[in-house]
């Protein structure tokens, strides 16, 4: 039976330079196929590496023994010049009173409140789709528009100052410039050593971040929106322990975490659950059947949501086959023991989310896209699906991302059918996350067309 495309895993040791010329291509190539059956492996690419596919040490990483299992160094070498130490990459105390201070900002009534935006960026987005009609769309290019419309619109709300397109813009190049990976990653150099790739990029983040300060500071002076946004509610914050707010470098730079992260990753969900719908005409018939019923003509929004579950499920099973952040890491703080395994302080230990979610082990053919699979979640180990990852430190955005990408998704299937183009099926890569490269090309056509 056809299965959606996949990332072909390596079945043979690549050694340092195999490693170095994989990780720059794609950092799943980096995966053995062997890790979709094995709970553990080890081994030595210039540094002590494990890579970890089993629920229970999953969650002794990233709940138990969180302190000992730090974001590595190669993830904040990539991040920390773009997002400062911000809670994506802070540690320790610093990451805790920050989060503590933005966990309210993401309560489900303030997320709720922010529904809205979300269905007037859906309604957008169906009206340029709608002027495709017949032809091939890139689908992907289209959800990166609309999430970057819904996460600018939440966070800068008045848009004052703030270049959109300059923003997007300098995210993606300092994402190319700066997120493959470097030969110092494999052979374990220090920290400290410059990575030479990464050198002489982020001019334009620098200026996104002069920008940013200059909104924060002039909102500060004005005062809060009639309806509170993302900035406006950062800016009230206040960690309840120790009653310290956000300076303007530290909101601006969890600001930036959330515009990064809160668009990228809900647009590719996006793009991947419309190329799995084209992928199977009958379950997108299903969803557009109970999309329709529920919207009628309108967008859908957050009230929806109930009467909406086989297109969330469909959601969740697109974050199952296609995990924006597909490729974890950590470096060990502390001597640990995972499953028989010595761990050494700072031995990488990897967490790979693809490999993890297409585990024969832990799902029923692995590679299929069926929603079905998710209609009893609790049925579901829970450290064997990890698209927002787990304990303390899971995305404190994955309510807002799920809320979103349902309200899209619902509205552009109630409005349109979605099929393949032979030959343009996406090709699945990760740099920084699981995208499509060249986009998601799929013909459009009105809803109830033959």
């Amino acid at each position: 039976m056809p299965q959606p495309v996949r990332v072909p895993l390596h079945t043979q040791p690549l050694g340092i330079l195999g490693s170095l010329q994989a990780g720059r291509r794609d950092v799943l190539e980096l995966i053995p196929e062997i890790a979709t059956h094995a709970p553990i492996l080890s081994g030595r690419t210039g540094k002590r590496w494990h890579m970890v596919m089993d629920p229970d040490a999953l969650r002794r990483i990233l709940r138990d023994k969180v302190e000992d299992y730090p974001k590595s160094d190669v993830t904040k070498l990539i991040l920390g010049p773009a997002i400062g130490n911000s809670l994506f990459v802070a540690e320790g105390e610093a990451w805790l009173w920050q989060r503590r201070t933005a966990a309210p900002v993401f309560s489900h009534r303030n997320v709720a409140a922010l529904a809205p935006v979300m269905s007037a960026a859906a309604d957008r987005s169906s009206a340029r789709i709608a002027a495709a009609v017949g032809r091939g769309v890139d689908v992907f290019a289209e959800m990166v528009t609309a999430t970057f419309e819904v996460i600018s619109d939440v966070t800068f709300s008045d848009g004052a100052g703030f270049d959109r397109d300059a923003v997007h813009r300098a995210i993606e190049s300092y994402i190319g410039q700066t997120a493959k990976v470097s030969l110092l990653d494999i052979i374990g150099a220090p920290p400290w050593v410059p990575r030479p790739s990464r050198m002489f990029a982020g001019a334009a983040m620098r200026d996104m971040k002069r920008v940013a300060d200059a909104t924060i500071t002039q909102r500060r002076s004005t005062g809060p929106k009639p309806v509170p946004d993302l900035l406006d509610l950062l800016l009230a914050g206040e960690d309840p322990a120790s009653h310290r707010k956000m300076t303007t470098a530290e909101l601006r730079d969890n600001l930036l975490t959330f515009i990064v992260a809160g668009h990228e990753t809900t647009a590719l969900t996006l793009s991947w659950a419309l190329y799995l719908c084209a992928f199977d005409p009958d379950i997108q018939a299903q969803a557009r059947a109970e999309a329709q019923a529920a919207l009628g003509d309108r967008a859908a929004t957050v009230a929806d949501l109930a009467a909406l579950p086989l297109t969330r499920r469909i959601v969740d099973e697109a974050l199952r086959l296609y995990p924006p952040a597909a490729f974890l890491s950590r470096t060990a703080r502390a001597a640990d023991t995972l499953l028989g395994r010595e761990v050494r302080a700072g031995d990488t230990v990897v967490l790979p989310i693809y490999a993890l979610h297409r585990h024969h082990a832990l799902w029923r053919d692995p590679d299929a896209f069926d929603p079905s699979r998710f209609a009893d979640p609790k049925a579901i180990d829970r450290f064997a699906y990890l698209p927002f990852g787990d304990g303390p430190r899971i995305c404190i955005g994955a309510s807002f991302a799920l809320q979103e990408a349902v309200i899209i998704l619902a509205t552009l299937l109630a409005r349109f059918r979605f099929s393949r183009i032979p030959g343009k099926d996406p090709k699945p890569v990760m740099i920084l996350t699981l995208r499509p490269e060249g986009g998601v090309w799929l013909r459009v056509d009105p809803a109830n067309s033959e």
